[in-house]
């Protein structure tokens, strides 16, 4: 199981031009599932996802996690962060787990976001053409 978290300002996803998932301050995650990852993966990922420490505290150091401070989370499935670019010019994604299993393990990880705390977990529509739009909130990005 992959995950590429940005902290954003914003993030939306749309599908057919209707947004479907949004969400204010906080983390845009695409999530790659991979052939063989399991849920206690899910559950061990969507924990240090939850935990970490990005967001500034009154002294301007980054030592809040997402729920400290009211942050959402908007996930998008994302089979492309499962590729092999080794050979050729064209991205292998054999490595990529079947869309059943990973639209199961791809939900699971938004339930288990939950359960660590985070109240606001939007999310994409799994094999969609989706249309993801994202304000960086640096120097984190």
């Amino acid at each position: 199981m992959i995950a590429v978290i940005q902290r954003v300002r914003s993030a939306e996803v749309c599908v057919q031009a209707q947004t479907v998932g949004k969400i204010g301050r906080g983390f845009l995650v695409l999530l790659g599932v991979e052939a063989g990852d399991n849920c206690k993966e899910a559950e061990v990922l969507s924990a240090k996802v939850a935990g970490l420490r990005i967001f500034e505290d009154a002294e301007g150091k980054m030592n809040l996690a997402p729920a400290d401070v009211t942050a959402g989370m908007l996930v998008i499935s994302n089979f492309t962060l499962c590729a092999d670019c080794k050979k050729g010019r064209r991205p292998n994604f054999m490595r990529a787990a079947l869309p059943d299993a990973a639209n199961e393990l791809y939900t699971y990880f938004c339930e288990c976001l939950r359960k660590n705390g985070i109240e606001d977990v939007q999310r994409g529509i799994f094999g969609a053409d989706m249309q993801v739009s994202l304000c960086n909130d640096g120097p984190v990005t």
